[in-house]
């Protein structure tokens, strides 16, 4: 629950590196929490007020994650553009993210796997 929380404390940071975990955790908890307020939703019969609240206030945060992520890969954030693209975006992207981070610090920061835990 602390790799959601985190991600949503840095609510609209866009520089730094984000971790394999971290995109991932964040990534699980966002479809569990999705997948209980559409169900909500649909009980109340009021699709989708609360999911589309919950989307809404998890973009930027989501967003955020995701220029993380590839810049922990040497990418700049601009390739999430790539996932407007038919088909071939979509999967480009997820390979990115599946991909190790660079050991060494790039461009983007130092290594999130060496930082010290606080």
């Amino acid at each position: 629950m602390n790799w959601y929380l985190d991600v949503l404390k840095k609510y609209a940071v866009f520089s730094g590196r984000a971790r394999r975990k971290e995109f991932w955790m964040f990534q699980l908890f966002n479809m569990i929490a999705a997948i209980i307020l559409i169900t909500v939703d649909m009980l109340l019969g009021t699709y989708p007020l609360l999911y589309g609240i919950y989307a809404l206030g998890i973009f930027l945060p989501s967003l955020g994650l995701s220029v993380r992520r590839l810049h922990d890969t040497g990418r700049s954030g601009w390739w999430l553009l790539i996932g407007l693209v038919p088909f071939v975006g979509g999967i480009v992207l997820f390979v990115f993210t599946v991909l190790e981070g660079e050991q060494q610090q790039n461009a983007y920061g130092p290594n999130p796997k060496l930082a010290p835990a606080y």
